[in-house]
């Protein structure tokens, strides 16, 4: 998948650069290097990513909306404005209560 054109050096609105889609989990790629990444996606009421695991520490915000995310076993309800750091290597799932959209920054080792 390849980063959103935009020119650098401007300010965008992180919400208004991913749309909802009924019963979907979007996502769109804004930086891939062989650093990490960040990654915007929309998930529709009810959607979610399973159970998985991740080999890097994860940042996830909450840009829009309401969320369950679980990390090792313990449920936590995120909404707009939060962040959550998901440690490397501990199983974490999500699923929309209400639309939601959120940035995942991935920064390798």
């Amino acid at each position: 998948m390849s980063g959103l054109k935009f020119k650098k050096s401007q300010a965008l609105s992180l919400s208004s650069l991913i749309d909802y889609q009924d019963a979907s989990v979007v996502s769109k790629t804004i930086i891939s290097k062989s650093s990490g990444t960040v990654t915007l996606f929309a998930f529709d009421k009810g959607q979610g990513l399973s159970e998985h695991t991740a080999p890097f520490d994860a940042l996830v915000y909450i840009v829009d909306g309401t969320s369950t995310i679980t990390i090792s076993g313990k449920k936590m309800r995120s909404k707009t404005g939060d962040i959550i750091v998901m440690p490397a290597n501990k199983p974490h799932a999500l699923k929309a209560i209400e639309r939601f959209k959120m940035l995942l920054v991935m920064i390798k080792n």
